[in-house]
């Protein structure tokens, strides 16, 4: 058990009849969950919103949780511009953001939008050069980058973020996971796609880059996002069982070396079953 644990909830970016994100948000707050997040998938014919302006018009609606994109798909947007908006919504937050990143998912949601689609290869070396240029931006006084994927010619960027915003990568290739231990603050894998027997040689791998690059891999956090699913019978692939079975298999994450959680509350009561994360479980892996 530890005291330095962080835990994060999903807020649906549905736009349905009835949504509510302030509201799932607000009760994340309520609860004690330190961050909320969300996925970037703004292609499709199911009713959604953009995932930065709904995390933007829930900072306005809340007072100390943080927000946390999980994650951008770099391609959609600019990286200087995105280096521009993220310093604008921390800063109007109280730095209260995450800026979760990826090199994007989709290549049916690229190709929707007319975006190009980017080889996997291209994803890696876009997302090093994004995250380049935006920590190029909040440092620099002029940028000048030239880059395979990206460029800026001269670029000033004012004001400069008045603290360091962590930089959280979902990663699980080879490639990528250099890219976290050499540039990211953290790192934010799925259970399905990086299931616990693989993590071990994932984080050597991230901890190995990041020792070539001269930082300490102890600084970069280690975030699990999974699935929850409070009561019932256990589930392949989910967390799930009374709050007592649950904080035994986080336990065995945090064993691994995650330090904080980002949970997806799986079937019907969602409110219900926040209620017992944050009501029985959160206390007794806080100690």
């Amino acid at each position: 058990m530890s005291h330095n644990l962080l835990f994060g909830v999903n807020v649906s970016t549905s736009a349905a009849p009835g949504a509510d994100p302030v509201a799932q948000a607000r009760a994340a707050e309520r609860l004690g969950f330190d961050f909320v997040s969300a996925s970037d998938h703004p292609a499709g014919n199911n009713p959604n919103f953009e995932v930065w302006t709904m995390l933007s018009w829930i900072a306005a609606a809340t007072s100390r949780i943080t927000v946390a994109t999980r994650v951008l798909g770099v391609p959609y947007r600019p990286p200087a511009m995105l280096a521009k908006m993220a310093e604008t919504l921390d800063r109007l937050s109280n730095g209260r953001l995450i800026l979760g990143l990826g090199g994007g998912y989709s290549d049916d949601e690229f190709r929707a939008f007319g975006l190009g689609v980017p080889s996997a290869a291209q994803k890696v070396t876009g997302l090093r050069e994004a995250i380049q240029v935006i920590r190029g931006l909040w440092a620099e006084p002029r940028l000048t980058f030239t880059g395979s994927r990206y460029r800026t010619q001269d670029a000033e960027l004012e004001p400069k973020p008045g603290h360091r915003i962590p930089i959280w990568l979902g990663t699980f290739g080879p490639r990528a996971l250099g890219v976290t231990g050499e540039l990211a603050d953290g790192w934010i894998p799925s259970l399905g796609f990086a299931p616990p027997e693989q993590v071990p040689a994932m984080r050597a791998r991230i901890d190995a880059a990041a020792r070539a690059a001269g930082r300490d891999p102890g600084e970069i956090t280690g975030a699990y996002n999974l699935e929850v699913r409070v009561g019932g019978s256990p589930e392949p692939g989910i967390v799930s069982g009374p709050p007592d079975a649950i904080v035994e298999q986080l336990n065995k994450f945090v064993e691994l070396g995650f330090t904080a959680f980002n949970f997806m509350v799986a079937g019907p009561n969602a409110d219900k079953q926040l209620e017992q994360l944050g009501e029985a479980v959160l206390p007794a892996l806080r100690g």
